[in-house]
């Protein structure tokens, strides 16, 4: 089992940072455009997850292969925290804990992500060579957006 951990301080209030981080509508907003991602389920614009919501999307992780991916939200502490796991996808487990923390000036925001990879030595030897890379890369450029969206231009919404 594999695991990466996030943090951040957003300057926004915790009702901003959970209208923004709750919304289905905004994952695409926050993920690399070079991994094409598209989500498959309609939502309204101002829908909310709750327990047991689907998501689906494709996204293309490497070299323009369209792969699929199904999550659910598995848990919600609202103001507090999300956790969404893959139910379909490249995955043999992935699961991904949001929690938004109140401080003073902001929100502290951490992501805990635990996740294992299929085929075995394959899945060991292709995370060694390029997986954990480009999820490091997915999240450092998650944290940029973040930063430019709440911090640097002082915008409140995505």
């Amino acid at each position: 089992m594999y695991h990466i951990n996030t943090e951040q301080i957003l300057k926004i209030d915790i009702k901003t940072a959970w209208s923004s981080f709750s919304s289905p509508n905004n994952l695409n907003k926050i993920t690399p455009p070079e991994l094409n991602f598209k989500i498959l389920t309609p939502f309204t614009e101002s829908e909310e997850i709750f327990e047991k919501m689907k998501i689906d999307y494709t996204i293309k992780p490497f070299l323009g292969i369209k792969l699929h991916w199904e999550s659910e939200i598995s848990e919600i502490n609202k103001w507090k925290s999300f956790t969404d796991k893959q139910t379909k996808g490249p995955y043999k487990y992935w699961e991904h804990k949001h929690t938004f923390t109140e401080i003073n000036g902001g929100v502290m925001m951490h992501d805990w992500g635990k996740y294992e990879l299929p085929w075995g030595f394959i899945g060991t030897t292709a995370h060694s060579f390029f997986i954990r890379d480009k999820i490091v890369e997915i999240f450092k450029y998650r944290k940029q957006i973040l930063e430019n969206l709440f911090n640097i231009n002082g915008a409140y919404t995505f």
